[in-house]
Formats: structure tokens, sequence, C-alpha cells
């Protein structure tokens, strides 16, 4: 996910992040440092060194660079397969969305052929849709200093001709872990009626996350059209959700006590890095089992992926929180309303939430540092806008300004920092500033977190989870293990 430009202060972007944003290159699955030579910035020149995730060096100079990137970007995005550690044979599959009834074409002669399925050997374009002239072009996205244009593939989401189970015999499972985020339901509904759709009559769910696999209090679910299909008109998870949960080890023997031959996993980082030891361990011990990610972050911040599920519900239901700052604010005598949001290190809820609402002063992100006190800091512009407005409003991301802060060094069941509150810390530093200037304010402190995260996943979202749930299922069929789903460039497709 791409860095965005936040408002500052007065709603503009400030001289300093107009310099920031004029000579950062973003680099599409690579790390980019830059530097520049021993003149001035303004006369330097600018110095762009591009390395892949897993540190590919690469020499600009050789004139088969793209090659070896090319070589290194298909090798790393390149997707975990059962047959690569067993011998397993395909089989024409059984899923169809064809009509019960034949189609007709427009001459009234009746449609032969179908062609709703994927081919193995297709590919989505990444990211780069735009031929940039420098690095320094708003938004740049780069590979090497003139960037030049590279094509970055891979492999496209959906149904394949051929499967690698026999329907009628898999036993699927599903668990949602980590925290709430609107559309879980959504997606577990459109799992199940998926791999119905392929004829799987063995569907369960896991609850509470991976601690389902090691409690026996906790029994599987019986899960069909019948049970999922009213689901998604609530938020949270039908299964439930926890953080943590047993080693990796314990867990792929549940997996294998309880006969699973997929496994949909709906979660975060943690999740998704639970997921990928899971494939490992189940790749070691050979066994036939399909282990697929569901993305789900309500922050949007996966690097690579347009968008994912519950940010949209997020952003709008954080309308309400804002609104009701505002409104406080504006009635009160020098009134200043302060709402935070989540994001704990990418503050795009907080972003998008302050500019669709078209009444937020200050907006605070993790990704970008900000000075609390001086001549240039967040106090002195609430006293301009107080002597100007009146009133003023503010939004803060929760992991923003947490170097403000003192450090807990605690971290949570998925083993996460545990953040300190940043919006009672600026509640208390604002009442704190106003009196020692002698100038009256009223604080209103809104933190509507779990009021966001609880809520039902709006169309938009409803769409997407629809989607990622349906190649979910797509991608088990076919074989791949160790995946994840999500749209990248507009396009669905299937990342390792």
């Amino acid at each position: 996910m791409a860095l965005a430009s936040p408002v500052d202060y007065a709603g503009t972007i400030t001289s300093s992040q107009r310099q920031l944003s004029s000579v950062m290159p973003r680099c599409n699955g690579l790390r980019c440092t830059i530097g520049y030579g021993n003149k001035s910035r303004a006369g330097g020149h600018l110095v762009v060194r591009a390395m892949s995730m897993d540190r590919l060096k690469l020499d600009f100079s050789n004139p088969n660079w793209k090659n070896q990137f090319q070589e290194d970007f298909d090798r790393r995005f390149s997707l975990p397969h059962l047959t690569d550690i067993i011998d397993v044979e395909s089989r024409p599959t059984t899923f169809s969305l064809k009509s019960r009834t034949p189609l007709e074409n427009v001459d009234g002669s009746l449609e032969e052929s179908w062609n709703g399925y994927v081919n193995d050997d297709d590919r989505a374009l990444l990211k780069v849709v735009i031929k940039f002239a420098s690095p320094t072009s708003a938004g740049a996205e780069c590979i090497d200093p003139d960037c030049s244009w590279v094509e970055q593939w891979v492999h496209r989401a959906g149904p394949r001709k051929q499967i690698y189970f026999e329907p009628q015999c898999v036993k699927a499972g599903i668990v949602t872990c980590g925290r709430l985020c609107p559309g879980l339901n959504d997606v577990i509904r459109q799992i199940v009626l998926t791999l119905e759709k392929y004829g799987v009559k063995n569907i369960v769910g896991i609850q509470h996350g991976f601690r389902g696999f090691f409690e026996d209090h906790l029994a599987e679910v019986p899960l069909n059209r019948h049970v999922v299909q009213n689901i998604n008109l609530a938020g949270g998870s039908f299964l439930g959700v926890s953080r943590g949960g047993a080693s990796i080890s314990d867990i792929v023997d549940s997996i294998q006590a309880r006969r699973l031959d997929m496994l949909f996993v709906l979660g975060g980082n943690g999740t998704h890095a639970g997921a990928d030891a899971i494939h490992g361990e189940c790749r070691k011990r050979k066994l036939k089992v399909s282990i697929i990610g569901v993305p789900k972050t309500i922050d949007n911040d996966i690097l690579l992926m347009d968008k994912t599920f519950g940010f949209d519900t997020a952003v709008e239901a954080a309308q309400r929180a804002i609104n009701s700052a505002y409104i406080e604010a504006h009635s009160a005598f020098h009134g200043i309303g302060l709402v935070k949001l989540m994001g704990r290190s990418s503050g795009f809820i907080t972003m998008h939430a302050s500019l669709s609402s078209g009444q937020v002063d200050i907006c605070l992100i993790p990704e970008v540092p900000f000075t609390l006190d001086g001549p240039n800091g967040v106090l002195r512009h609430l006293e301009h806008l107080i002597e100007t407005k009146g009133f003023a409003l503010m939004c803060v991301a929760e992991g923003a300004g947490q170097e403000y802060l003192q450090k807990s060094n605690a971290t949570d069941a998925s083993g996460n920092m545990v953040l300190s509150d940043i919006g009672v810390h600026l509640q208390q530093k604002i009442k704190s500033h106003f009196r020692e200037i002698n100038v009256h304010s009223d604080v209103k402190y809104i933190d509507p977190t779990y009021m966001l995260r609880a809520v039902r996943a709006n169309a938009s979202d409803a769409i997407l989870c629809t989607v990622l749930g349906q190649n979910a299922v797509h991608g088990a069929f076919a074989g791949f293990s160790g995946i994840t789903t999500g749209i990248c460039n507009t396009h669905n497709v299937y990342l390792p």
C-alpha cells in the first residue's frame, strides 16, 4: 500500500513533506534507500539504491539487470503447489456457473462453450501502470534511477478447469483469527457457498482462532448454506476470534486428527505468519492439505494490495464519531474535538476519515512525525485555530506520536507491542497547555475504536469479501497452498 500524504495542521502539505515526496520514489516489492552526493541538497544528484525484500543487489550498469530482477521477482512470487511435494492427479472441475438451460446467442443458436475459467498461465500486472519519466515525479515507483519500465506479473485468481481434490471426499475448515473486522461473516459465508458449489458436503468452522485447534471444549461448528445464509447481516465473527495459539506442530497434529483437506485462514500479519508456518509444516510432513489465507486488516496496510476488506466500512463508521466531535467543539466556547481512530503503524483510516469529513483541522498519523511544542507545533496551531475560528477538530491514529509516550515494553498475545494511549495523552497535554497560557478550552475526547470494528460490512466491503471468499476456494481446488488472495492493480490475484 503506497504511502499517501496526509493533511497537515492547516489542511495542506507542509514544505518539508513536499520536499520529501518530491525526491522519494516508491519501489514496488523493493526497499529503496535515497541519498545525495557530496553537493548540497539543492544541487546534489539523486542516488537510488534498490534491493529486493531478500536483498538481491542490482547492478544497473549491467545490461542484463532487468532479466536478473525479473528472474528474482518470478522466484519470489511463484506459488507453492501440492504437486511440489506429492504425486497427485488432477481431474476436471466440478465448478460451473453455466445456466441450467443452454444459453442462446444473438442469432438464436445455442451457445456450446463457456469461457469462465482462468488459465494457469494467466498473469496480472502487479502495480506499475504509469510510465514515470523521473524518480522525482509525484508518486514515482521506480526500480532504477532512470525509472525503466519493468513488467511485474503475478498469478491471476479464479476457477481452473482442472482441480486436485475430489469434492465429495473433502473436509474443509475455516478459522478467523486476530481482532474483529467488518466483513468476516461475509467471507465465511462466501467460502461455504463456493465450497458447496464445488460439491463439498463436509465443512466445519474452528472456533476462536487457532485456539480452537487445541482447546477441547471448543468443538467444530458444522457449516452449510442454511447455517451461514444470514450471518452477513451482522458484524463480528460467527466463529469467534482470539489472538495467539498453540505450537505449529500441535496445530498440524490437530489438522491431521480432524482429517482436514483444506484450511481457510482469515487474519492479518500474525495470522498469515502462522498460516505460512502451518503450510510449511504440512509440506514437511508431505500432507495433502491446502492452506489458504484471506488477508484481514481494517487498517488497509498490506503492501501491493489495492484494498483490504473492512477499511471502507471503518472509514464510513468513523464519520459518526468525527461529526459528533465537530458538533461538540463547534457548540462549546473554545471547543476542541479530539478523535482517536485505529491505525497502529499506518494512518489510512484516520487520513481518509479526516479528508472525507471535510471538518478536520489536524490529522496526525504514524507515517509523518510531528512536534507538539514550539512555534511550529500542534499546540501552537491549536492556539491559532482557537483565535481565528473559535474551535478546532483534531483526528489522531492510535500509533501516532508514540515517541512522546513512555513505552511499556509489553506485548499482546500476537506479539505486538502494546501501544500507549496517544489520545489520552493529547487530551491532557492540550488542557495543560491552555491552562498555562491562561486561555479557556473545552476538550471533547472520543474513542470509537470498538464501534468501528464491530459493525456490519457496507456494500463495498461486502462485494470485496464475496470475491475474496470465492477466490480462496478456487485457489485451494487448484492445488495451491501457502497462498493468499487479494486485489492488485484492480485484478484478483494470488500471492505467496
